[in-house]
């Protein structure tokens, strides 16, 4: 309730800049205007964005015969969910991430990388899965179109503002510097917005992703992997579009380590302690009885291995025989 809270005022807050910069830079005649043609892009995006989203990271789609264990963990974890089981995609890049795409529950993507089969076991893998289910159930990716829409109207009443010089009749209060100094800065206040809603959606998919899972610790350690291995290896595909940072469930991009305003992601260590806290204090079950609930790590790798993508070889540091994946 207090992270949805925090999203609902920060979307008003991000509504009031938008009417306040419109009626200061444009006029109601800018505001309606450039708010129509936010939508209409946006909407655009809205739906088409799962495909512009796998096309531009070169996923491709797996199925039971090419990754049976991952396939079923999804489905089950999707069961324990109460979700119809989404369309599941391979990312190829050595950095362990992952993010979901889709307009609504039915229409669901979940994508991982070969990096996080490879470098998390099946516990932490799943954690990583079901953090990505809660993403998806929650409806983040409408929240996060709204708040796109939002910060695009600004940034585009900020341009109009910036070629036609503002509203410079008597009722704009702040005169003609004033406007000026809103065009640079609204859409930096835009931005920030839009990251800290961002924020706050991570640290409600994590506590619902691990009662999903019905086991915390796993995605506390599952972030700590992540967050170490994504600074050793860059993702070219995020490099090569950051805007979709904030969609994996870790940052990927090398150049963004920073926790602070201008982070899409909270900080780890504070993800992994309230992860532990909710860890302590029995949190966890996904909305089932314990005893209807299957465990989605269970599957026929051994203790201590990882899965990997078709066409790897097995670590030297791993014991046993190559698991399912190899």
């Amino acid at each position: 309730m207090i992270n949805t809270l925090r999203t609902t005022i920060l979307l008003a807050g991000m509504t009031a800049l938008f009417m306040g910069v419109g009626y200061l830079i444009g006029g109601t005649g800018g505001t309606v205007i450039a708010l129509l043609f936010a939508l209409g892009t946006n909407a655009f995006a809205y739906w088409n964005s799962d495909k512009m989203v796998l096309s531009v990271q070169g996923a491709r789609e797996i199925d039971p015969r090419s990754a049976p264990d991952l396939y079923a963990m999804t489905q089950r974890l999707a069961e324990n969910a109460g979700l119809p089981m989404p369309r599941l995609y391979l990312i190829e890049t050595d950095q362990p991430n992952a993010f979901a795409t889709g307009r609504s529950p039915d229409k669901g993507v979940v994508a991982v990388s070969s990096g996080l089969v490879r470098h998390l076991d099946s516990r932490e893998v799943a954690a990583v899965i079901a953090h990505e289910l809660a993403h998806i159930k929650n409806r983040d990716t409408l929240t996060m179109t709204i708040t796109a829409t939002l910060a695009g109207a600004i940034s585009m009443l900020a341009q109009f503002g910036l070629f036609f010089g503002g509203n410079r009749d008597n009722n704009n209060p702040l005169g003609f510097i004033g406007v000026i100094a809103m065009v640079f800065l609204a859409p930096i206040a835009a931005m920030l917005v839009q990251m800290a809603v961002s924020r706050t959606r991570e640290y409600e998919a994590d506590r619902d992703g691990a009662a999903i899972c019905d086991d915390p610790l796993a995605l506390a350690t599952a972030l700590e992997k992540i967050s170490a291995a994504g600074q050793r290896t860059v993702n070219m595909a995020a490099e090569r579009a950051p805007a979709m940072a904030h969609m994996y469930i870790s940052n990927p991009l090398s150049g963004a380590r920073m926790d602070n305003l201008f982070s899409t992601h909270p900080d780890v260590g504070n993800r992994i302690a309230a992860l532990m806290e909710m860890a302590r204090n029995g949190g966890g079950g996904g909305g089932q009885t314990p005893r209807s609930r299957v465990n989605p790590a269970t599957t026929t790798t051994r203790p201590g291995q990882s899965w990997r993508p078709p066409g790897t070889r097995r670590r030297p540091d791993e014991g046993g025989a190559a698991g399912p994946w190899g």
